[in-house]
């Protein structure tokens, strides 16, 4: 992701909290540090007050990171899938990530290809439309479901360009609206996989963390791996491929954004 985004004249910065200081832009050693994955524990927006108190370590959620890019005032962002409303189980309770809220109240560019395949994405699809925020597809009338390309939720603006993008956020900050500009780009065609593909495996997954009762925090990281495992590997190469798609835009919507002041 970082050398897709130099590669286009934009400026990385990775974020997240560093010893209970906020960052955006990790150095190479801390880079290095948290992509082990050894102790970092995972912080939400609501959970930055306490890492900064305590002076911990903290591996920034997509809440978490766009509320730091506002404070830093850094427009854009990029990240693979948002997170969204969790398919209700029988006797489960209505789960819903703090992306939303924070998508609603953020004024930052976010890109993404769309919510995780493990979600509810017309529930989350809804959501997003009740809370105000903007959703923008890049060269797709869909709202992508991460993995896959094809959903059948249609998105109500299409933009072919990246000042296109540029322009509609500078329109939405002039209104002084306060939420984020969602850009949402199908995984690349190469890597996408097959939608039934997809929903065949969130399913097996879904029934073991049930059969496991595995819930909260704990859930989508295993519900990812199940997925992955369901389809031999496949799914991991799409995730990365869209981070990287994702990466190239948002350095492309940052430069059309400096270069028009």
């Amino acid at each position: 992701m970082c050398a897709a985004i130099r590669a286009r004249g934009a400026v990385p910065a990775v974020a997240a909290v560093v010893r209970g200081v906020p960052v955006a832009g990790l150095d190479a050693t801390d880079l290095e540090r948290f992509l082990s994955r050894s102790g970092i524990p995972k912080v939400s927006a609501r959970d930055l007050p306490w890492a900064m108190a305590t002076g911990s370590d903290g591996a920034t959620t997509v809440a978490a990171a766009i509320c730091l890019c506002a404070n830093a005032a850094l427009p854009v962002f990029a990240t693979g899938g948002i997170g969204g409303v969790h398919r209700q189980t029988p006797g489960s309770a209505l789960d819903e990530s703090a992306d939303l809220l924070e998508l609603a109240r953020s004024s930052v560019v976010t890109v993404c290809a769309g919510a995780k395949s493990i979600l509810d994405l017309r529930a989350t699809v809804e959501r997003l439309e009740t809370l105000g925020v903007t959703v923008i597809g890049y060269r797709t009338d869909e709202f992508p479901g991460f993995f896959t390309a094809h959903t059948g939720l249609p998105v109500n603006a299409v933009a072919d360009s990246a000042g296109a993008i540029a322009s509609a956020f500078r329109a939405s900050r002039e209104l002084g609206r306060p939420g984020a500009l969602l850009v949402v780009q199908p995984p690349p065609s190469a890597a996408a996989l097959d939608g039934r593909v997809v929903e065949d495996a969130v399913a097996a997954a879904l029934a073991l963390a049930a059969e496991g009762r595995i819930a909260g925090p704990m859930l989508t990281p295993f519900l990812l791996a199940e997925v992955e495992r369901a389809t031999g590997g496949r799914s991991l190469a799409a995730n990365i491929a869209l981070l990287e798609a994702n990466a190239s835009l948002a350095a492309e919507i940052a430069v059309a954004l400096a270069d028009s002041g």
